[in-house]
């Protein structure tokens, strides 16, 4: 969870609506809107809903492995969708980027899935279960058993923090463009419904969420 307040309820503030947005795009879905848009949807609210329980104690709580799995599984959808349908293909890029980004951060937490995070022997791993990688922004206090959801041991290794910073700058140019492409939106189209508005706001959250919460990583 991320150990500053303030942060953790701007956080949860960015991923409920985005969250938000999602429901009401599969609730309010136009007959042209196919089930791979829908698909696509429904996996944007998971990820949102999952950043929002991880900024938060409770997340502390989930086992890491199955979300790392199911978002290993979307960010595939995404990249198959990327292929099978044009005039989307950067934006599905980007979708799938985020969702392989989830599986990423699920694999640090976890701190025994990538390589480099668990230093040390075999007969050293007793020692070394009771710590957590180190991730200054979060709170792993709770979470010291070597056989719990996040039972990580050791430091992180350089290149583990190296992607972390490649990806909060990336979500947080992201973020800039989505915010942009707002208000473009809302010079170039007055006329468009307030639900486009509000997706393209939504996107911006969501990029923002990411960059803090793979800020607070490293």
């Amino acid at each position: 969870m991320i150990a500053d307040i303030w942060l953790r309820l701007l956080v949860t503030g960015l991923f409920l609506l985005s969250a938000a947005q999602c429901v009401y795009a599969l609730a309010k879905a136009r007959e042209d809107r196919t089930w791979r848009d829908q698909t696509s949807r429904a996996l944007h609210l998971v990820m949102a809903v999952a950043m929002l329980v991880m900024a938060w104690p409770a997340g502390m709580s989930v086992p890491n492995r199955p979300p790392l799995v199911f978002f290993l599984l979307a960010a595939g959808w995404f990249a198959v969708v990327l292929v099978l349908r044009a005039g989307h293909r950067v934006a599905d890029g980007y979708h799938a980027v985020m969702m392989l980004a989830m599986a990423w951060m699920y694999a640090v937490m976890d701190g025994q899935v990538l390589p480099g995070q668990c230093a040390g022997t075999a007969a050293e791993a007793p020692q070394q279960a009771s710590s957590m990688p180190s991730m200054p922004g979060m709170d792993m206090s709770g979470t010291a058993t070597h056989s719990g959801p996040m039972g990580g041991c050791g430091q992180p290794s350089a290149w583990v923090d190296a992607v972390n910073w490649t990806l909060t700058a990336l979500f947080g140019v992201a973020a800039l463009w989505w915010a942009i492409r707002y208000f473009a939106v809302r010079q170039e189209r007055p006329d468009a419904p307030a639900r486009a508005w509000f997706a393209v706001a939504c996107q911006a959250m969501a990029a923002a969420g990411m960059a803090i919460m793979f800020g607070v990583m490293v």
